[in-house]
């Protein structure tokens, strides 16, 4: 896994840019004041701004290493240069009907980085995203979701900008 592409979003690799920014160049100076000064009132051993600082720049640290190594691996995926529009690929906002409750649900297909269930974003590598890819409106899926298997028509694919 540590070498396999990592798919994601222009949206999704400018969140992973802007965070590996604020660590760097926000957070980490901060601390790094905050444990010059902690260390310069003696004792460390007893020190809680000291250890504490210390403890949050190993922290900032592996972010940091984590955020460059996605992005490294990153292939930005643009769903607005997507060709067949009516099949699901990477980036697509997918609208299904549950064929057990007649319930809509509507997700997008993103990198295993941005995932926000709440959004509705699930990972491309997620069973159900598996399930949906290459089919297109009026396609019957199945997939395996932690309730059992579940059948769902796809309703709608649109390939829009969050």
């Amino acid at each position: 896994m540590a070498d396999q592409k990592n798919y994601i979003t222009p949206e999704g690799h400018a969140n992973l840019e802007a965070e590996f920014h604020q660590l760097l160049k926000v957070e980490r100076p901060e601390v790094v004041r905050v444990v010059s000064w902690a260390a310069g009132n003696g004792d460390r051993s007893e020190n809680g701004d000291y250890i504490y600082g210390k403890k949050r720049l190993r922290q900032i640290d592996g972010r940091l290493r984590f955020l460059m190594q996605r992005m490294d691996l990153a292939v930005i995926v643009d769903p607005a240069t997507q060709q067949g529009l009516e099949k699901i690929f990477f980036g697509a906002w997918v609208t299904l009907l549950s064929l057990k409750d007649d319930s809509e649900h509507t997700y997008r297909i993103v990198g295993t980085d941005e995932l926000e269930p709440s959004l509705g974003y699930i990972s491309w590598v997620s069973p159900l995203a598996k399930a949906m890819l290459g089919k297109q409106i009026g396609d019957v899926i199945k997939a395996i979701t932690p309730a059992g298997d579940e059948e769902y028509e796809v309703i709608d694919v649109q390939y829009q900008q969050s």
